[in-house]
């Protein structure tokens, strides 16, 4: 793997206690937080920028609401005091936030994004920041989702609707790679 930029943003996302609810399913990639933390306190290490997503979710029976035990961030990767939090209540992380400004104001043009789910805000957000111009990196073993129920009632594994919203990332709108190839 190339050697990324020094100014390369860590985009952490949604990495929060509401995803240990068994309400989701069941779950794919049980070692993507410790993944994380490795990354995490590599960027640490090197000085690089982390920004941390949160999901406020605005569902009444979402584990994610504000003000609810499941909202708050997995303790593995509690961000930093001088580490940037960008709070969000959609899947994108550049919807409705200031997360392009910053990067601009930043001069990023460069992310690595890790984190919670690899189907709804990782891809979501990988999608517009390729869109957007940026160099985008997904790393396929920090993130995780759940099983899902299609419309004509099938269930598709966790590991299925990870490895196929992969797929449809890499090449198009980010490189996926994995937590090894990132730290070489």
């Amino acid at each position: 793997m190339e050697k990324l930029p020094d100014n390369t943003a860590l985009l952490i996302v949604d990495v929060q206690v509401g995803f240990d609810d068994p309400k989701w399913g069941q779950r794919n990639n049980p070692h993507a937080e410790e993944n994380i933390y490795k990354i995490l306190q590599h960027w640490r290490h090197l000085n690089n920028p982390i920004i941390h997503i949160q999901h406020l979710s605005i569902k009444s029976d979402s584990p994610l609401r504000p003000n609810q035990p499941g909202c708050e961030f997995k303790e593995i990767i509690c961000p930093q005091q001088d580490e940037i939090i960008i709070q969000k209540n959609v899947n994108s992380a550049f919807i409705g936030t200031q997360l392009e400004k910053h990067l601009q104001e930043q001069a990023i043009d460069s992310l690595v994004i890790v984190g919670l789910t690899t189907n709804h805000c990782i891809s979501t957000t990988a999608r517009m920041a390729g869109n957007l111009g940026f160099q985008t990196f997904v790393v396929s073993d920090a993130t995780a989702t759940f099983n899902r129920k299609g419309a004509d009632g099938k269930l598709y594994s966790a590991e299925e609707i990870h490895d196929v919203s992969l797929a449809n990332l890499h090449q198009e709108f980010a490189t996926v790679i994995t937590t090894g190839e990132l730290l070489k």
